[in-house]
C-alpha cells in the first residue's frame, strides 16, 4: 500500500487548504481519496477556527475525475455512496469554499469544483463532463448543479456531447468565476480566501444557505427565510462592530461572537 498522503491539509489565518495529492494520475479520485476527502470536509463543520476553504490539486492539475483504473470488489452502489458523501459534505459546509483549478477538471473532478462557491482558473485550464465518453451518466451532483448554473439546454450540451471546453468558455458560461494567469492565480486566490475569512462568519453562512435554497423555493418562501435569518445576525457582535467601524472609518473585525445575554443573567 502506498503510504504517501493522498490528501494534504494546511491552515493559514483561518483558511484551510485541501490539496488532492495524486499528481501521477492528475489527482484522480480513488477509494482512499474519496473517503479522506469526505472525512476532511465533515471535520470542517466542527472547526470554528476555519472560516474559508480552498480546494485544489497537486502537480498542475485539479482533478481528472474518478479513478477507473484497476478493479475493486465492491458493489457499485457503495462506490457511488462515497461520491454522495463528498458532494453533500461540500455543499453543506457553512464556510465559503473556493476551487483553484489549474490544468484539467474532468468528470467528477469538474463537478467537485462546481460544488464550491467560487471557482478560479487559469487560461490553460480545461473542463469536460466526460461521462458519456466512458459509457456513464453524469454524477457528483452534476445533474443538479449544471442546469442551475447554465440552464437546461447548455447543461445537456455539456453532458451529452462531453466536449472539452477552455477556461474562457467556462467563464462565459458562468462556470468559472475568474480566470487568472499562472503567475497571478496564487496571490489572487490567497487574497480572495483572506477576504472571505475576515468576513462575518455567521452572516456569510446564512447568506450561503439562503442562496443555495433560493433556487428551489418561491419568492414568498425566500423572503420568509430571509426574515427568519436576519435577526440572528443582529444577535451577534458583528452587526454592532460593522456599524461602529463604519462610524470610525476603519475596517471591522468580525468574530461571529454571540452577543445576547443568556436568560437569567440580568441582575434582578
Amino acid at each position: 500500500m502506498n503510504d504517501e498522503a493522498v490528501l494534504l491539509s494546511s491552515d493559514r489565518d483561518g483558511v484551510r487548504t485541501l490539496t488532492l495529492n495524486r499528481p501521477e494520475c492528475k489527482n484522480a479520485l480513488n477509494a482512499r481519496l474519496w473517503v479522506e476527502l469526505a472525512d476532511a470536509l465533515r471535520d470542517l463543520k466542527r472547526d470554528r477556527d476555519v472560516r474559508a476553504v480552498l480546494l485544489t490539486g497537486a502537480g498542475g492539475a485539479f482533478c481528472s475525475g474518478a479513478d477507473i483504473a484497476g478493479g475493486e470488489d465492491v458493489h457499485p452502489r457503495y462506490k457511488l455512496d462515497r461520491l454522495t458523501d463528498v458532494a453533500l459534505a461540500l455543499h453543506e459546509l457553512a464556510v465559503p469554499t473556493i476551487a483553484k483549478v489549474t490544468g484539467v477538471a474532468v468528470g467528477a473532478g469538474w463537478n467537485l469544483a462546481l460544488g464550491c462557491d467560487l471557482v478560479v482558473a487559469t487560461p490553460e485550464s480545461r473542463f469536460c463532463q466526460i461521462f458519456s465518453k466512458r459509457g456513464l451518466s453524469v454524477d457528483l451532483g452534476g445533474s443538479w448543479l449544471l442546469p442551475k448554473l447554465v440552464g437546461l439546454q447548455q447543461a445537456k450540451r455539456l453532458v451529452l456531447l462531453a466536449d472539452m471546453i477552455d477556461a474562457d468558455e467556462a467563464h462565459a458560461l458562468g462556470l468559472v468565476t475568474w480566470v487568472k494567469t499562472t503567475d497571478e492565480i496564487d496571490a489572487f486566490v490567497d487574497d480572495l480566501a483572506d477576504r472571505l475569512a475576515s468576513g462575518p462568519p455567521f452572516a456569510l453562512a446564512q447568506s450561503k444557505a439562503l442562496l443555495n435554497d433560493g433556487a428551489n423555493v418561491t419568492l414568498r418562501e425566500a423572503l420568509a427565510n430571509e426574515a427568519r435569518a436576519q435577526p440572528g445576525n443582529f444577535a451577534t457582535a458583528d452587526s454592532a462592530e460593522a456599524y461602529a467601524a463604519f462610524a470610525a472609518k476603519k475596517d471591522p473585525e468580525f468574530t461571529g461572537r454571540w452577543a445576547v445575554s443568556p436568560p437569567g443573567s440580568e441582575q434582578r
